[in-house]
């Protein structure tokens, strides 16, 4: 099982449906089994993947959304016997629904950190790898975050594999990277410093457990919502505004990600042109863009575009795939 979080510190990149229609491809075209866990007290992902008559149920409930991992944890209990998992039929995965609710738990991770090292801060704060641990019979899990450089993101992106970042092409897209390099190296650090603390106990399992997190690896970027032209070739290419900011996007990467923070080369794992009225469509019917049907309200050519969608969604999972194989 790899856990891949989606996270970009700059909120409106089309994170949630990057992150949804990938976990869909993964799972309906190169049949790998995927769990959804929505870290964004937003619940974005659950919106986009359940009706709202089914989740307002599951909201009103912390048992049965991502709340479950924090109720005995903040009550001084320890970790969660059991996740809650829901069913999302039309994108075929699992998922661990959120909760607004989880907002509450960005104070107490925060003060765990501060005692980091203790044996219950750091227990507490490896708490999404603790749930991890319940999730290994599947291929993949895909955390969808909140834009936020907080004690939540730092927690999941501490215990993910990896972490993708969906952007637009924008000039506070390209600020986000300076951010986001700076605010992983201070923790990271502040981390591997803790787990070596002569105050924790070598041999316990939690402490022995947490030496060997490091965080998760950058493995690039998808570039999303710009407006496309076809070149003399006929491949889709961004308009020149669009493509002289993107010509920025690597050399903001090459200047303040290093070492071990840095991502493969190419940068790029991919882009994904505005799709225009194919997305509010597909958040409304519950559906991933490539499978969308004349009974969504898909109309003349419309149904190329989902053609198009499924191509564009197939290139940029099979290389995701390939980064985290």
């Amino acid at each position: 099982m790899k856990a891949v979080a989606f996270f970009n510190n700059k909120g409106g990149v089309g994170k949630t449906t990057l992150l949804c229609n990938v976990a869909a491809f993964f799972s309906q075209e190169l049949a790998k089994k995927v769990c959804v866990v929505d870290c964004d007290p937003q619940c974005n992902a659950s919106q986009y993947l359940f009706h709202d008559s089914f989740l307002e149920g599951v909201i009103e409930k912390p048992s049965e959304n991502i709340e479950a991992l924090f109720t005995g944890l903040m009550a001084g209990e320890g970790h969660a016997g059991k996740i809650p998992i829901k069913r999302s039929a039309s994108f075929s995965v699992d998922v661990v629904c959120g909760s607004p609710g989880l907002s509450m738990a960005e104070d107490f991770l925060a003060e765990e950190w501060a005692s980091l090292n203790t044996q219950r801060g750091l227990s507490s704060t490896m708490v999404f790898r603790k749930g991890l641990q319940s999730l290994t019979d599947y291929d993949y899990v895909f955390f969808d975050v909140s834009p936020s450089l907080g004690a939540i993101n730092r927690t999941v992106l501490l215990s993910s594999d990896y972490f993708i970042s969906p952007m637009s092409i924008d000039i506070f897209s390209l600020k986000a990277f300076k951010n986001i390099s700076a605010w992983m190296g201070k923790w990271r650090a502040h981390w591997a410093y803790s787990v070596n603390s002569p105050m924790l106990d070598e041999t316990n399992p939690t402490v022995r457990d947490a030496k060997i997190v490091k965080g998760a690896n950058f493995i690039g970027y998808v570039s999303q919502q710009y407006t496309a032209k076809r070149d003399a070739s006929g491949e889709r290419r961004p308009v020149k505004s669009y493509d002289e900011i993107a010509k920025q996007i690597d050399e903001q990467i090459d200047e303040h990600f290093k070492n071990g923070l840095r991502p493969p080369s190419p940068f790029e794992i991919g882009t994904i042109p505005n799709l225009h009225s194919l997305a509010p469509m597909s958040q409304s019917s519950r559906k991933p863009i490539f499978s969308l049907t004349g009974r969504d309200g898909v109309v003349g050519a419309h149904f190329q575009k989902v053609k198009d969608a499924k191509r564009i969604f197939s290139s940029v999972s099979h290389e995701i795939l390939e980064r985290v194989s």
